[in-house]
């Protein structure tokens, strides 16, 4: 099973006064592996995410910042990338508890954090 969340994310690079850069900013694509469903971490999505797109920008640039090394200026969520297989335990994991999500249906759930950036690949 492999799935990720990618997002697009405008960092600057702050260099010592001694040189300087051009173009000082810089935009890239950041790929965070999706964790299993039902394991630690498998509610990025609900905790990061909101009609598919980033729903705390601070938090965000935050994380990146972390995983980059970079200040980061901007993160946007572009797509959640899966094979069938991620994606069909994920609305297994789903369907198990949609009170977690205050939703009535698997489809519910997915619109309301994914919107329509959900991508199955094979």
């Amino acid at each position: 099973m492999t799935a990720s969340y990618v997002f697009s994310v405008r960092f600057r690079l702050s260099p010592d006064a001694a040189v300087s850069v051009e173009p000082e900013t810089f935009e890239t694509t950041l790929y965070r592996p999706a964790d299993p469903p039902g394991e630690d971490g498998w509610l990025f999505f609900r905790d990061n995410l909101w009609r598919g797109e980033v729903n705390d920008q601070r938090h965000a640039r935050r994380l990146a910042e972390d995983a980059l090394g970079v200040d980061v200026e901007a993160v946007e969520f572009r797509r959640f990338e899966t094979d069938r297989e991620h994606y069909d335990a994920l609305k297994a994991a789903i369907a198990d508890d949609l009170a977690t999500f205050n939703a009535d249906s698997v489809s519910e759930v997915l619109n309301k954090y994914f919107g329509s950036s959900v991508e199955v690949v094979s």
